[in-house]
């Protein structure tokens, strides 16, 4: 390479709205300067090597990751309860607990059916695949070979971006959830979460009542409107005769 293109990778991840993987960057650049550009995979991931080692010596909170094979710039572990909190706060696409626990079976266990999901989960579970699937972050993969031929989901890239993986190889293992599970951090997040769900149907109760109330108060005055009118009509008839 004749020109020193650290600086522009570090400019095309930072401004990729999704995680960019290396043929992208390569693509980019050569459009801009041309076809004779010659960069290997391996130089350019070595520059990007260059960049979070500077940002490791200048302390800062970021490092450029690998996420569902792309690269994408991320904060650190060191703050993600600070940066949790503003995901909390953040409902557009926050899920329940049952679709965390739904979505967990799908990722561990795929390909996986829902009548297996519905078994391990005791419950029906067409609600929240329908809602997953919406959201992309799961897809039917195919069938099963089974009576029925019931349909198999799995994970997708989606899912990867959600939660920060670059595959599904940077699943915790079980024992690493169970340690997760029994930090501090996880416990005060998962407080959090179940408070936001309990404010939601607090607001969803409270905004039902209301509207019942309005429905029943627009009855009423329909109610006294045609009494009030019949009995006009009661007083002008009595009046003719």
């Amino acid at each position: 390479m004749d020109r020193d293109y650290k600086s522009v990778i570090e400019a095309v991840i930072f401004a990729s709205d999704e995680p960019i993987n290396e043929k992208e960057i390569i693509n980019v650049i050569r459009e801009i300067d041309g076809d004779d550009v010659k960069m290997r995979l391996g130089e350019l991931q070595s520059l990007v090597d260059e960049l979070n080692e500077e940002y490791k010596q200048t302390n800062r909170a970021f490092r450029i990751v690998k996420i569902a094979g792309g690269y994408a710039f991320a904060t650190n572990r060191e703050f993600a309860k600070y940066v949790g909190f503003l995901s909390t706060e953040k409902s557009k696409r926050r899920l329940s607990q049952a679709a965390l626990e739904t979505l967990a079976l799908v990722a561990y266990k795929q390909p996986i059916t829902k009548p297996e999901i519905e078994t391990i989960r005791g419950v029906n579970s067409d609600y929240i695949l329908n809602t997953l699937l919406e959201k992309k972050l799961i897809k039917i993969t195919g069938r099963a070979e089974t009576i029925g031929r019931p349909l198999l989901y799995g994970t997708t890239d989606e899912f990867l971006k959600y939660f920060g993986l670059n595959s599904l190889a940077d699943l915790p293992k079980p024992r690493e959830y169970e340690e997760i599970m029994k930090e501090p951090d996880f416990l005060e997040q998962k407080r959090k979460l179940l408070m936001n769900q309990l404010e939601e149907e607090i607001e969803r109760e409270t905004s039902r009542n209301s509207e019942e109330t309005d429905f029943e108060e627009n009855s009423e005055n329909n109610f006294d409107e045609t009494e009030s009118g019949n009995e006009g009509e009661t007083e002008t008839n009595d009046e003719i005769e």
